[in-house]
């Protein structure tokens, strides 16, 4: 019994003496006060109010660790855990993270740089801190944005803000807006004075509140109405909205009102506003009957009748007016309403919104974005020293000679009828030459006949293809076959296009990707007095297919042309 208590106080004895052994290199010790260790009073106090306001940012490598994960506990391998020893670095058998470094971006950062000495007695940990530079041209000088070194700290909910919690949070999706959003139309900074303010593509449409909500599922199917709508972005989304006959007329998302209140800003950051109009109004009923209303200026809100809930807004589709200098000056939105029962606990909703620039018309797309069977072909030309591809025509559209009943072609000048994709096509018509017929004029008009009065240079390559976007369509080769002869007229235009499959194999998409157009041309002699001569003008179009077939005779499973020796299975049979 007394060797036993010897023991122990021998053990006690050299506790303190172990932790006293200086190390093979320093390791850094945890900060303390002057004063000695705070009291257990004052480090819960000192606790609590870092869970409020967050840890400060670590930047120093040097004291980064991303493998400490055990608190006051040293961690296997970490070679960068304060909590361990010069004994648990001799234990280590690698080091986990070898280089601790920060934002890769940076031009010029410290590096710390972790090794084991395996030739040390007992194995010793090497700490190095090196200057590394960033080759990259594009590089970061200068950390000075100090609030994205962390993580902003959450609020911890009370007794106090647990219901203002609750109520920003506690929906089936939630965003924070930025406070870019939050935009104060009264005030302008000083640098600004002398700008001119448009909206751009993508900008999003400010309101006299914030900007334009056009509601989009983000996470799950549920709507958001953190959605902006952007300047020419045309947008559908469909969400679905928790709703409930009881409370249907204390909903806002559900109301005509919610979508119309707020006035548009005609330009960014002004003081004139552009109200939103209604233009039209479709009551859908429970069985899905439309009706379109005659009058649209009457603003219907959600009521309650007879166990259904009346008016709520099943769809929004908004169109935008604007001008070219980027001004919005007219915006409309057509509604949908419809009824639910109290059994329906959602309803999906449907947004859109188009643009169309004044005093023109909007351009119907053939595809989004490859081409549609049997939708029109889009098409244009390019100005002179313009980067924008402008319409032909009325509906911006590839077109051919119209046949006519008759098939007279004199009769048929200017009767055209679109290409549609897909769609080999082939009309023509008739051409009576007399003797008084000169050939340079015949020539123009059937030229006029063929092509049309403003044959188009460009092609859109998708059914989506925007104007702005001038690789998005491809040029139209021009050819032509004739013979060596005093008088050459054109008398069939032969149009090929070639298209191919862009995309998904599973969901792919036809896209254009060369269009020839070829005249070709023949020999008219002079006719004496009196004599005619008709001749067939013809106009056609053909779609191929340039798409990589699959590769043939494909084998699931290779065959081998080998004999095995007689004995391969022996002893076995």
């Amino acid at each position: 019994m007394a060797a036993a208590l010897r023991l122990g106080v021998l053990i006690l004895l050299l506790a303190p003496l172990r932790a006293a052994e200086p190390s093979a290199e320093p390791v850094p010790e945890p900060m303390t006060s002057a004063a000695g260790p705070a009291a257990p009073a004052e480090t819960r106090a000192a606790s609590r109010a870092r869970t409020r306001s967050g840890p400060a940012p670590v930047t120093d490598v040097a004291k980064l660790c991303v493998c400490d994960l055990l608190v006051a506990q040293c961690d296997v391998n970490c070679c960068c855990d304060p909590d361990c020893s010069a004994a648990d670095f001799s234990l280590f058998t690698t080091c986990s993270v070898p280089i601790v470094t920060g934002d890769s971006r940076l031009c010029s950062q410290k590096a710390a740089i972790y090794s084991l000495d395996v030739e040390a007695n007992p194995p010793e940990r090497i700490f190095k801190l090196i200057d590394q530079v960033n080759p990259s041209v594009f590089c970061i000088r200068a950390t000075n944005y100090k609030q994205a070194l962390s993580f902003s700290s959450p609020e911890m909910p009370t007794s106090e803000n647990f219901d203002q919690l609750l109520k920003q949070f506690g929906s089936a999706s939630f965003s924070a807006e930025p406070d870019s959003w939050n935009m104060n139309t009264g005030a302008q900074n000083p640098s600004d004075a002398n700008e001119s303010y448009r909206y751009e593509y993508g900008v999003p449409i400010q309101t006299v509140d914030e900007f334009l909500r056009l509601p989009s599922p983000v996470v799950s199917s549920w709507c958001s109405d953190a959605n902006p709508a952007g300047f020419l972005v045309n947008q559908a989304t469909k969400c679905t909205r928790s709703v409930s006959v009881e409370k249907c007329d204390n909903i806002q998302a559900v109301s005509m009102l919610f979508y119309i209140n707020s006035s548009i800003l005609a330009v960014p950051k002004s003081s004139q506003m552009v109200n939103i109009t209604v233009q039209s109004i479709v009551v859908q009923s429970l069985n899905g009957m439309r009706n379109l209303l005659n009058g649209s200026d009457v603003l219907r809100l959600p009521m309650i009748l007879d166990e259904l809930c009346i008016n709520i807004v099943l769809g929004v589709s908004y169109h935008i007016t604007y001008t070219d200098a980027g001004e919005i000056i007219e915006a409309a939105a057509s509604f949908v309403l419809g009824a639910i029962n109290k059994e329906a606990l959602s309803v999906q909703q449907s947004f859109e919104i188009s643009f169309t620039q004044v005093n023109t018309k909007p351009v119907p797309l053939s595809g989004n974005p490859g081409y549609v069977v049997g939708l029109p072909i889009r098409a244009g030309f390019r100005p002179q020293g313009s980067g924008i591809i402008q319409n032909t025509n009325k509906y911006s559209q590839l077109t051919i000679l119209q046949s006519t009943s008759n098939q007279d072609c004199l009769a048929a000048q200017g009767a055209r009828t679109p290409i549609l994709f897909g769609y080999n096509m082939i009309s023509g018509c008739k051409l009576r030459i007399t003797a008084a017929m000169k050939c340079q004029p015949l020539t123009q008009s059937l030229l006029d006949l063929l092509k049309g009065q403003s044959f188009p240079e460009y092609v859109a390559s998708f059914g989506n293809s925007q104007a702005r976007d001038v690789l998005d369509w491809v040029p139209i080769t021009h050819l032509q076959t004739s013979e060596q002869s005093s008088c050459q007229i054109p008398v069939s235009l032969e149009i090929e296009v070639k298209w191919t499959k862009y995309g998904s194999l599973v969901n792919p998409q036809a896209r254009i990707v060369n269009v020839t157009a070829t005249i070709t041309t023949t020999t008219v002699k002079q006719l004496p007095p009196g004599r005619e001569r008709t001749i067939p003008i013809t106009s056609s179009v053909v779609f191929t297919n340039i798409s990589s077939p699959a590769e043939p005779g494909y084998k699931a499973w290779p065959t081998i042309n080998a004999k095995l020796p007689f004995d391969f299975f022996f002893p076995f049979v």
